[in-house]
């Protein structure tokens, strides 16, 4: 069973997925951030994201490997 996603707030419209890792503690640097994307184990809105350039929005919701999810807002 997961969790509710905890809310990370970003300043612009939109964060690419990489940075949104590192920002959200869901790892601890951006090569971290690129081999847990081109693994294939972060999902955006429930779907495998393989791009880290992925622009991620307000509403969206990112996953690690069925653990932790973020839901990001405007902040």
């Amino acid at each position: 069973m997961t969790s509710e996603p905890f809310e990370v707030p970003i300043r612009d419209e939109s964060i690419r997925l990489g940075q949104l890792l590192k920002l959200a503690s869901l790892v601890e640097d951006g090569a971290t951030a690129r081999e847990v994307v081109e693994r294939g184990l972060v999902t955006v809105n429930g779907d495998v994201e393989t791009r880290r350039g992925r622009q991620v929005r307000v509403g969206d919701v990112v996953g690690l490997d069925g653990g932790e999810s973020v839901r990001v807002v405007s902040g």
